[in-house]
């Protein structure tokens, strides 16, 4: 027989996936971002053994996905470096506090730095990478830090600084 119809797949009943890029370096987290990913990694297991208990099991696409996701929280985990926001004093800006600002027409705004994993920015949660948290960080109340945007800079007065709730 030709080996032009050959399947060479045959027998591999799993699908390749992309994998998630796992970020280099430690992942810094606050104790309420280190239990989330906890959460995150059983709902993700409890999600595969529902889905390896399947009756029908022919399309193993959604079991590799839950692999895959599970690979990437579990290597997250195993780089998490918790930082406890209440080992900070509020005399400066710092991993895991909350920021209040104020822009010129003095709209109040209040940022919490957390975690890659933990940033939202719909709850105002800013990843500690960010140009907006890299301006904020270190800053204290009184000081006028520059955001740098793509749509332009804004200056920014630190108002206070406070501890996050749980």
């Amino acid at each position: 027989m030709s080996r032009a119809f050959v399947n060479e797949d045959a027998g591999n009943d799993r699908p390749d996936l992309p994998q998630l890029p796992v970020p280099a370096g430690p992942n810094l987290v606050t104790p309420r971002g280190l239990a989330d990913l906890q959460a995150r990694i059983a709902g993700r297991r409890a999600d595969l053994a529902t889905l390896k208990a399947r009756a029908d099991r022919l399309d193993k696409l959604p079991e590799a996905a839950a692999e895959r996701d599970l690979r990437w929280l579990e290597a997250r985990l195993k780089a998490a470096v918790v930082i406890d926001p209440a080992a900070h004093d509020l005399t400066e800006a710092a991993f895991g506090l909350r920021v209040t600002v104020a822009d010129a027409n003095g709209t109040e705004t209040t940022y919490e730095i957390t975690g890659e994993d933990e940033a939202d920015a719909t709850r105002q949660r800013i990843a500690p990478n960010s140009p907006l948290a890299r301006a904020l960080l270190g800053a204290q109340p009184g000081d006028v830090v520059t955001w740098t945007r793509p749509s332009g800079s804004l200056d920014l007065q630190v108002l206070r600084i406070t501890r996050a709730d749980p």
